[in-house]
């Protein structure tokens, strides 16, 4: 009888536990059942094939999900305009705004203690209030295994890097690609030219065209918010690597792979979190284990057994048993930067990027 009893009791434990289980997920998906507004402002044009145009589509597939409306601002300057823009938005009833680049941070902040009630989300931010959360992903991984396949495409061992400017995010990326490249041939060096500039076309083809001509550049890749790289790769017949999307489809005759973002698998637990009023301000840097950071997948293009050492260094990356900036890491003055058998703290990978690694030839002019 006394066992009946327990049996009895733990029975109606589960059914109480199912039914609070149950209330809780329609709690939690009640909250989708009404159209939220969130902003958008954006550096660049939605339609880029870059930077913003994957921060765009990400949102895009939150919204599906969660019934969001996306009102969004493209161009917008970093100056008075954007804090004019973020005012615009609240107007119309945002209640999350969104901020897709780094040198929108004096406006977010300011609009952040002037409307306690919106809830911001910074994209490669570095400060955050009560309602201010900053974010990125680990792209420096994906960069990595770029470089591989740079490595093992280039035949001339030079590999052309365009890049805006020489910033700890940048370097960062620099720097793991050339690792990425050393790791699978050392005789192999990646010639870095300034472009100066995000989002200007001339500019950032000048730098390609000049990473080809001068430097014998046969493999290009880049950090911009401009596909004129990949333009300039395709026209002149030399392989091109990408950022930011995958954009194979353009580009048949030159295009390996690129390192891509998902912001989807930021956006929709962020945003579901503050729609269930659960949002916590903190600094997100998020990896591959998250999907967040990807690479795109590899065309027919790369050399026949690539896919294989990548997907070798990828499940590395992928499982936590292998980081890009594990030492011994070597600048390019021979110095020991990162001693043998440890890694990178964060804060440095973050902050403190101001050199190179061996295999780094920056040219400037």
């Amino acid at each position: 009888m006394k066992k009946i009893t327990i049996v009895s009791v733990f029975l109606l434990l589960i059914i109480i536990v199912g039914m609070l289980a149950m209330h809780g997920n329609e709690r939690d998906t009640e909250v989708t059942k009404e159209v939220t507004k969130v902003g958008l402002i954006c550096n660049g044009s939605i339609a880029d094939k870059g930077w913003t145009q994957s921060h765009y589509e990400g949102l895009c597939k939150s919204a599906t999900e969660l019934n969001l409306e996306i009102i969004y601002e493209e161009n917008v300057p970093f100056n008075e305009e954007c804090m004019q823009a973020i005012d615009h938005m609240i107007e119309q009833g945002c209640e999350i705004i969104i901020c897709n680049s780094f040198d929108f941070g004096t406006y977010v902040t300011r609009a952040a203690e002037d409307n306690p009630e919106v809830i911001f989300l910074h994209a490669t931010g570095l400060e955050t209030r009560r309602n201010v959360s900053a974010y990125f992903g680990r792209i420096y991984q994906m960069r990595y295994l770029c470089g591989v396949v740079a490595g093992l495409q280039t035949e001339t061992n030079s590999v052309g890097y365009v890049a805006a400017f020489p910033i700890d995010e940048v370097n960062r990326g620099i720097n793991a690609f050339t690792l990425g490249v050393q790791s699978v041939n050392p005789e192999a060096v990646v010639n870095v030219y300034w472009s100066e500039s995000w989002t200007d076309d001339n500019a950032n083809a000048m730098a390609a065209n000049r990473l080809i001509d001068e430097y014998k550049a046969d493999v290009l890749t880049m950090h911009c918010d401009t596909t004129a790289p990949i333009d300039v790769a395709e026209s002149r017949g030399v392989w091109a690597i990408g950022y930011n999307m995958d954009n194979s489809s353009d580009y048949p005759d030159s295009f390996l792979t690129a390192a891509v973002w998902n912001w989807e698998a930021f956006y929709t637990p962020q945003i579901l979190e503050c729609l269930q009023g659960k949002f916590q301000s903190g600094q997100y840097w998020e990896g591959a284990e998250t999907g967040l950071v990807d690479l795109a997948p590899l065309t027919s293009n790369v050399k026949e057994g690539t896919q294989d050492i990548v997907n070798e260094k990828a499940g590395q990356i992928g499982d936590g048993t292998f980081d890009v900036f594990f030492g011994p890491v070597v600048d390019m003055d021979g110095n020991l930067r990162v001693n043998e058998g440890e890694n990178m703290p964060d804060e440095m990978l973050l902050n403190a990027f101001d050199w190179y690694v061996r295999g780094v030839n920056i040219h400037e002019e």
